[in-house]
């Protein structure tokens, strides 16, 4: 039996490596799809292009620009007379954002009222608006506290003034803290993920595409006639894909740390470990889709309908907390999603078998369920 198994993975890996092509589409596009999200993709939100609108032209405004230009966050690239090119900046893209000093807004401060401030947002990409929104609001809550500050300063050497003087003005101050990424990159988010879908892709079309060639060249037939009985038919159509895109996730791994520097805070064995039991639900997908098709174009628009909503349902780029309810319970149904939590809590939390043992159990009791039902069904359409 595993002389005959071996034979069949040595014929899968010729017939696999014999095309250049075939070499090149097995590492290249792997590699092209890492380097794409990891430079590419990149949700980070570092030097704002900020417009500026000052309608007040005093010694309070003048600061408050001054505050804006010595954040590292904002970098003033225009500023506006009016209202129309101050809405021309936002229209043609020069500016993502205009603050708007409202008239008036230094004697408002001068006289402890109150001051008007507007900001003018490009609301074309939510995410980067509410990071623009964040940081805009902590320069503002800043300049808030010098005014402030100054105010008690000014009422402690003011001896005409005859309410309750504070040394200080009392608050509680926020420390920031940042667990497991510290410096908030999303490059560091993205590509453990790709990961996920990378070793989704390369064992489920294969897998598939495998099987239904054999169909297509007529060499089924001839296979069936030899002693290679179908579970030993099976495991050497599978194996070598299996091996392959182990290889392709050590490769990407490898380009994660060293091209990317994406921390690898946890177990390394852990992550093979987790891949192997993922590889099994991919592997049981790809013979499923074997056994409904009939040509290589049906095995790939099956594998195509398989992969984009399970893509879709793994938390790659939507939170699942996010998602409705119904789609939620759905969720747990899609092995990606399981194999999604584990390949970020490695890289990015060093978490363990201890604390991802959830996930590593649904991972394994959904690959051996599917590889189970696949095999069945592959073996009675053999017969």
């Amino acid at each position: 039996m595993r002389e005959r198994i071996l034979g069949i993975v040595r014929k899968e890996f010729r017939q696999a490596l014999r095309e250049p092509r075939m070499r090149v589409v097995l590492a290249v596009p792997p590699l092209l799809q890492t380097i794409i999200f990891g430079f590419a993709v990149n949700l980070d939100v570092e030097r704002v292009k900020l417009g500026w609108m000052d309608l007040d032209g005093g010694p309070a405004s003048r600061e408050l620009y001054e505050a804006f230009e010595a954040s590292h966050e904002f970098d003033v690239v225009a500023k506006a007379k009016s209202e129309q090119e101050a809405q021309a900046l936002v229209d043609r893209g020069d500016a993502q954002a205009v603050i708007r000093v409202a008239p008036g807004f230094s004697a408002d401060i001068a006289a402890h009222r109150q001051g008007q401030v507007q900001l003018l947002l490009d609301g074309a990409n939510s995410n980067t608006a509410a990071i623009i929104l964040s940081h805009a609001t902590g320069v503002v809550a800043g300049f808030n506290r010098e005014m402030l500050e100054r105010q008690q300063r000014a009422r402690l050497v003011d001896r005409t003034w005859e309410g309750p003087a504070l040394a200080r003005i009392p608050g509680v101050e926020a420390e920031r803290r940042v667990w497991f990424n510290p410096e908030l990159r999303s490059r560091n988010y993205f590509v453990p993920g790709v990961i996920v879908n990378v070793l989704t892709l390369v064992t489920l079309m294969l897998t598939a595409l495998s099987i239904v060639r054999e169909k297509e060249m007529g060499t089924m037939e001839q296979l069936m006639v030899t002693p290679v009985r179908p579970i030993e038919l099976m495991l050497g159509k599978t194996i070598p894909f299996a091996l392959v895109g182990l290889f392709d996730m050590l490769l990407l791994t490898g380009v994660s740390l060293a091209v990317f520097r994406i921390p690898l805070a946890g177990s390394f064995l852990l992550l093979t470990g987790a891949g192997v039991l993922f590889i099994l639900s991919t592997l049981g997908a790809g013979l499923f889709m074997s056994t409904i098709s009939h040509t290589q174009q049906q095995a790939m628009m099956a594998s195509f309908f398989f992969f984009q909503p399970a893509f879709t349902l793994s938390g790659f780029a939507f939170p699942i907390r996010n998602m409705p309810e119904p789609v939620q319970w759905l969720t747990y149904l899609n092995p990606l999603r399981y194999f999604m939590e584990i390949v970020r809590g490695v890289f990015l939390k060093g978490s363990g078998a201890a604390d991802l043992w959830p996930q590593l159990a649904a991972l394994a009791g959904m690959g051996i369920l599917i590889v189970m039902w696949s095999a069945r069904r592959f073996h009675k359409r053999l017969e």
